[in-house]
């Protein structure tokens, strides 16, 4: 692994376990100021969109983590891809409609592409027909 794949997997292992601990304001620490943020998803939904600024980051988890019924949410990491600055992470989410308690499950990749010890890139690709539904009323 070069020099590079080792600091990006150090960042992603940084990333992943604040992730896991919704401890928003610290992933946002790992971003760099001026960011290339995208999740895919209707307007109806206030976390999908584009995002550009590091200060973004935390508001997308305050968005985002509450839409969710408390406990009922789950990741299954089923490969992560590291080349180089970037990191592909390929997984599965679980979660339950907090409004609605409609069920939820779409495969996900995450892509992450680190420079200078700081993330600057972060795509999402889910199905997004899926969560449309399970926010539909």
């Amino acid at each position: 692994m070069t020099h590079d794949g080792k600091r990006t997997e150090e960042l992603l292992a940084s990333f992943m376990d604040r992730l896991g601990k919704k401890d928003a304001e610290g992933i946002a620490e790992l971003f760099a100021d001026d960011i290339d943020w995208y999740v895919p998803g209707s307007e109806a939904l206030p976390w999908t969109g584009p995002r550009s600024r590091r200060e973004h980051v935390s508001e997308y988890f305050g968005k985002l983590w509450p839409a969710f019924a408390s406990g009922e949410s789950s990741a299954t990491i089923d490969k992560v891809v590291i080349d180089g600055q970037d990191a592909v992470v390929f997984s599965r989410f679980d979660h339950t409609v907090a409004t609605s308690g409609k069920r939820l499950h779409t495969p996900a990749a995450l892509h992450l592409t680190m420079a200078n010890g700081q993330i600057v890139r972060m795509h999402l690709y889910e199905d997004t027909l899926a969560v449309h539904e399970a926010f539909s009323e």
